[in-house]
């Protein structure tokens, strides 16, 4: 049976717990790769923008910055299902998610400048 003085004497054997958390940098995710082996899912979010500099005879520079997200299968699964619920409540909240428009019309301008031979590959556009 516990005495009244057990209570205290165990509050004052408790040990504080330092915490340190590392938030990371936000940004925009402009871009997303996906892929995965057979221990986890591999999330990488990108960020692609250009930087361009007066004095530079180089020309423009592309910065990318990326996040990796990696997951269990698992884990997985469990954030597909969250990220579908929380993208059913947000359109039931403001309206369905639609393509923007000036993305179907560059789209349709791609399309029309493709090359007619099959072999060549275009450049990629990183416009996620």
């Amino acid at each position: 049976m516990i005495g009244s003085n057990d209570g205290v004497n165990m509050m004052e054997q408790q040990k504080n717990l330092n915490v340190s958390v590392n938030e990371g940098d936000a940004f925009f995710c402009h871009e997303l790769s996906m892929n995965y082996n057979p221990l986890q899912f591999i999330l990488d979010f990108k960020s692609v923008t250009p930087r361009i500099d007066v004095r530079s005879k180089d020309g423009p520079v592309i910065s990318i910055k990326h996040n990796v997200v990696m997951l269990d299968p698992y884990h997985t699964k469990r954030f597909v299902e969250l990220l579908g619920k929380v993208v059913s409540d947000y359109e039931k909240d403001f309206g369905k998610i639609t393509k923007p428009k000036s993305i179907e019309k560059m789209e349709k301008k791609i399309a029309s400048n493709a090359p007619a031979d099959k072999k060549t590959i275009a450049a990629p556009s990183y416009f996620g």
